[in-house]
């Protein structure tokens, strides 16, 4: 049987790295990691590619039967706004352009839940496109430019994958900083914390996009949520009995939150500081970001969310 050839960009990275870590196990698939950084574990797959240099992408992506894109600008706070857009739509394009040229006939992408925005109640994909930072915006103008590319031949397949906020062992996102903050005692309530909140594991990430790389859709759009969500409270009652703790949280109302953010906001613009509270996390965290999937297949996530979590506090506290 002839071996399938896969790009991975972005394959250093936090999923890229367990997605590599399933697919390299597999004998009939020959595996390339293409990234602005080097691959700390995978070192032999490694080949440099900026998804914003599109001449840097044609050696290694030469003779691939499949794209998939984890590259994405994608922290609270970059700095300056036009990295979004450089990275997740032109560089979406430059994907595109580039897997035109070399007919490459399958990409798989990972764009977020981001382009929903806030939301008041369980989502779909056939939600809304509302989002409301610049994440969201440019995951949204780059789902664009992939449908454009799926459009312009017959023979393209194209898989969307919209996951929710994902975390596990090694990862340094938001997710962990409320691990950290309720392992070290100084975790504090924003809000009443009854608002839902939806999440993903980083190995049911990889598992999934394993999935449609196997199943190799014509087409599909798929929002990406381990269930069951919880509310605020319920995470932080889970997160504490996994730490083997009481709940002890100390509760200040929402709107002294978003004030003392909005005031850090304005020294961080002044003083060109970046401080790990700001007023779009403090919207973020009380936030509703319920989501589910009404697309139908039979795929099974290998891991359930509350062993996720006690996996990934396991790894990183004990």
């Amino acid at each position: 049987m002839d071996k399938r050839k896969v790009a991975i960009i972005g394959g250093s990275g936090f999923i890229g790295t367990r997605l590599v870590k399933r697919l390299s196990a597999r004998s009939d698939l020959i595996l390339t990691i293409v990234d602005k950084k080097q691959s700390e574990h995978f070192p032999e797959l490694y080949q440099f590619g900026d998804v914003t240099q599109p001449q840097t992408l044609l050696q290694p992506l030469a003779g691939c039967d499949a794209v998939i894109n984890l590259a994405a600008e994608h922290q609270d706070n970059v700095d300056p706004i036009s990295l979004y857009y450089q990275v997740n739509a032109e560089g979406a394009r430059n994907v595109c352009m580039t897997a035109s040229s070399l007919n490459i006939r399958q990409i798989i992408f990972t764009s977020s839940v981001a382009v929903y925005g806030f939301v008041t109640q369980e989502t779909g994909e056939e939600g809304r496109f509302e989002p409301f930072n610049h994440y969201g915006k440019s995951k949204l103008e780059a789902e664009y430019v992939y449908e454009a590319w799926r459009k312009a031949d017959g023979d393209n397949k194209l898989t969307i994958i919209r996951p929710t906020v994902v975390f596990g062992e090694n990862n340094r996102g938001n997710v962990y900083n409320l691990f950290r903050q309720i392992a070290s005692g100084r975790f504090v309530m924003i809000g009443s914390g009854n608002n839902m909140k939806s999440m993903a594991y980083v190995e049911n990430i990889a598992a999934r996009l394993e999935y449609a790389l196997d199943q190799q859709a014509s087409y599909q759009v798929s929002n990406y949520v381990d269930k069951p969500d919880f509310t605020m409270n319920q995470l932080v009652d889970v997160i504490s009995s996994s730490l083997g703790r009481e709940n002890k949280t100390i509760r200040i109302p929402y709107i002294f939150g978003i004030c003392g953010a909005a005031a850090l906001d304005v020294v961080s613009k002044i003083s060109h500081r970046k401080f790990p509270i700001s007023r779009v996390r403090v919207q973020k965290f009380c936030a509703r970001t319920q989501f589910k999937s009404n697309v139908q297949n039979n795929f099974e996530a290998p891991v359930e969310l509350n062993l996720a979590i006690e996996r990934t506090i396991k790894h990183e506290f004990s």
